[in-house]
């Protein structure tokens, strides 16, 4: 389905990646990192947001539920309606932590975190 400006809802996930997440006032909190996949419900389980490090050394990687992400094309960035300091409190570990056992637990520990809604 295609947008007033002629774009199209889907994305490929090579675009996505590395897009800055900044928060309701515009301030950037981090980046898209990666996005996890449910291979068997063919949902986005979470994107990976990285955040807190300095030339890549020092990141957090953080679940963020996919609904909560808000694309907004004057800012390129996805905005969420999450603080810096949320962000910094919210469950984080290393990217193959994150998808360890499937990333269900992340998965369920970033929903219920974030008190967002389940597609599961």
């Amino acid at each position: 389905m295609s947008t007033v400006s002629g774009h199209t809802s889907a994305i490929r996930a090579k675009k996505v990646l590395g897009t800055a997440v900044v928060d309701a006032s515009g301030q950037k909190i981090g980046q898209i990192e990666d996005i996890v996949l449910d291979k068997e419900s063919n949902y986005i389980m979470f994107a990976v947001v990285s955040f807190g490090g300095f030339l890549g050394m020092g990141d957090k990687f953080h679940p963020l539920p996919w609904n909560m992400l808000d694309y907004d094309p004057e800012q390129d960035s996805y905005v969420v309606n999450v603080t810096r300091e949320q962000l910094q409190a919210a469950p984080a570990d290393s990217v193959s932590a994150l998808t360890r056992n499937d990333g269900q637990a992340f998965r369920d520990s970033a929903h219920s975190y974030y008190h967002a809604p389940r597609y599961w």
